[in-house]
């Protein structure tokens, strides 16, 4: 039932996995009206699972139909476009000087040994890679992803402690006022003990406040701030910005994005995510940026027990109660204002004895503050807030986290909340409740089962790879791209905007090239072999999903270098235990074809005690004098020799 593209007769429907006469397995697609393609399992690198824009579904393609073409030709021509102006930013931002900060000074040596942390070995790397970015005269940029409370912070604050020792300032860039107060406050708690003065800019600020800092910023005398995107207004002017650091990329719009490259270029840029644009995109754009990725959880990190139940009063009063009986504290999230003091007024009947405190972004500043003052200095038991509570705050003492009406956030939405909690080392509890008539099925379901299913610790690559699956690839590029991810499929995409930046690199050598293999003693179906006869298959009876033989061929497809190979041929024998001889036949032909590719060459033909070859359309025969092995009844000698001699071409 799973949209499928195929990449060269475009969107259909998988039917189901069959075995045909001969023995080989297939794919069965159905097309519009109802025309059914059959691909060959060994073929199944040709097809992607589709996934679109927002859950709209794209027409069935017309097989025979020249629109498909058409469509994948506009798609290719538009990604070489943005491959192109891609790789004009990269060429762009090596050719600038950046501002190549002095080495670790000894107050960096103190200052790093005041954290009352233990880094994890991910979290020493991240932060190693940004300083050496930081000391090269290239600009730094850099994107480190790490999950919910892996420590992504601690590396900002370094990167700026480093800026602002080496005599430039820092910009922090956070998407809520609720994260800005947050870091504003973490940052000027480790830099306590050190002359460094870090200020805060967003729309709560008082007037005579953000002149200050706005005059500060200008005569130098500020040198870390941390704001909303308030930072790119035109009236903000640095006297010497060495690092510009954007927490929670993706809850920026395309428009900020592209501002922040024009205002930052040439400046160290860093930015931070914890569900990022799915990695399978930035394996894509490989080359263009550099990425560090956190996923060694903290020693204390525990995964927080994650529950969805239709919306039940008795679950709310017991969750809440066990919290208290621990002497911990509890978030409720109820997105919608206008009901929130009706929400109060029913958990308060539930729990009389608890005290709770509301907190939504339409308050006033004060108020607000007041408010998240009152939490995190335990005078509440219950923080009664929207979404402001989803990005960054850090109460370790907040250890169970109740989600109402969890069927209105995405999935990204749901594990940054679900991170709140199990900061401080204890059990954690994320309660997502739903309306009782959507816990049988649908988008909400699909999704919240997801969020349950990635419970472990480092999950937030999965859950935005998820998401992307379940929601549509969003507006991830730009609206004209996004356009091209809809008619061809996000996976399809990704793969031409690889083979795109690959190619204009001049690295041709990455991209696969078809080679045709015939040869008298090859033989893809399971039939009783013969001295003369070379299986080369994956057997059912190995691999007993179908899906995992789909799987490995498609990764044996993808196979780009002999080492790949090797290290395919080892997980297999980790996984399902030693190579059958079919297989092990599959994996040698797979040398073969990657030997030919690498000479240009096309077609490989093995008859009896010849060889023969296809290069730039001219045949070339290699007789049995030079191949002594051809004339050898063992066909898998035949092919070593073959692979030996391609290997030498």
């Amino acid at each position: 039932g799973d949209l499928v593209v195929h990449t060269e007769y475009g969107v259909g429907r998988f039917q189901d996995i069959s075995v045909d006469i001969d023995g080989t397995e297939e794919i069965s697609i159905r097309y519009r009206d109802g025309a059914i393609l059959c691909v060959p399992i060994d073929q199944a690198h040709l097809l992607a699972k589709y996934v679109g824009m927002g859950g709209k579904e794209p027409q069935l393609t017309k097989l025979g139909d020249a629109k498909w073409a058409r469509t994948r030709k506009a798609a290719e021509s538009s990604i070489m476009d943005y491959a192109a102006q891609l790789l004009r930013l990269q060429a762009q931002r090596q050719t600038l000087k950046g501002k190549g900060h002095p080495p670790d000074t000894k107050w960096m040596w103190e200052f790093e040994n005041s954290f009352r942390y233990t880094e994890t070995p991910d979290q020493l790397t991240a932060i190693q890679d940004a300083k050496a970015d930081m000391e090269s005269i290239k600009p730094m940029d850099r994107l480190i992803c790490g999950d919910v409370g892996f420590g992504k912070t601690e590396v900002a604050i370094r990167a700026a402690f480093k800026a602002v020792t080496g005599g430039k300032q820092a910009a922090i860039l956070v998407p809520t006022t609720v994260l800005a107060e947050q870091h504003w406050r973490t940052f000027r708690e480790r830099m306590s003990d050190y002359p460094i003065r870090v200020e805060l800019l967003n729309r709560f600020r008082k007037p005579k406040e953000i002149r200050e800092t706005l005059r500060g910023l200008a005569d130098g005398s500020v040198d870390i701030v941390i704001g909303t995107h308030r930072l790119v207004s035109n009236d903000v002017n640095f006297k010497n910005l060495g690092v510009a650091i954007i927490d929670e990329e993706q809850r920026f719009g395309v428009k900020h994005k592209e501002k922040f490259k024009e205002l930052f270029s040439g400046i160290d840029l860093m930015t931070l995510s914890a569900t990022p644009i799915p990695r399978t995109l930035y394996l894509s754009l490989m080359g263009t940026r550099d990425m560090s990725t956190i996923d060694t959880a903290p020693p204390n990190k525990v995964p927080v027990k994650t529950s969805i139940c239709g919306y039940d009063e008795r679950i709310i009063r017991t969750a809440i109660t066990r919290e208290m009986d621990r002497g911990g504290q509890t978030f409720f999230l109820h997105n919608r204002v206008k009901t929130i003091e009706m929400m109060r007024d029913k958990i308060l009947a539930l729990v009389p004895n608890a005290k709770i405190v509301i907190g939504h972004g339409q308050m006033e500043k004060d108020e607000l503050e007041q408010v998240m003052r009152t939490f995190v200095n335990g005078d509440a038991d219950i923080l009664l807030a929207t979404t402001i509570i989803e990005s960054g705050i850090d109460i370790p003492n907040a250890n169970t986290i109740i989600i109402d009406r969890a069927d209105r956030f995405g999935l990204a939405d749901l594990y940054q909340l679900r991170g709140r909690v199990g900061r401080g080392g204890q059990n954690a509890y994320a309660i997502l409740l739903i309306p009782r008539d959507l816990t049988t099925g649908g988008d909400a379901r699909k999704r919240i089962n997801a969020i349950k299913q990635y419970t472990a610790l480092g999950s937030g690559f999965k859950i935005a790879m998820r998401d992307l699956e379940i929601l549509g690839a969003g507006n991830l590029l730009g609206t004209k791209q996004s356009g091209h991810i809809s008619s061809v499929g996000f996976d399809l995409y990704c793969q031409l905007l690889r083979q795109s930046i690959e190619r204009l690199k001049g690295n041709h050598k990455a991209i696969r090239i078809d080679v045709t293999l015939r040869a008298d003693f090859l033989n893809f179906i399971e039939t009783q072999s013969s001295k003369d006869t070379l299986d080369a298959f994956i057997p059912a009876d190995y691999m007993t999903e179908p899906t995992m033989r789909i799987r490995a061929y498609k990764q044996l497809a993808e196979a780009s270098t002999d080492k790949v190979i090797t290290q395919l041929r080892q997980n297999w024998q980790d996984q399902y235990g030693k190579v059958p001889t079919p297989a092990d036949n599959l994996l040698n032909t797979t040398h073969l074809k990657l030997a030919a590719a690498r000479a240009n060459i096309t077609s490989i033909e093995i008859k009896g005690q010849r060889l023969m070859l296809t290069r730039n359309n001219q045949y070339i025969m290699l007789s049995q004098t030079k191949f002594p092995r051809l004339r050898a009844a063992q066909p898998h000698k035949k092919l070593s020799e073959a692979i030996e001699m391609l290997r030498m071409i």
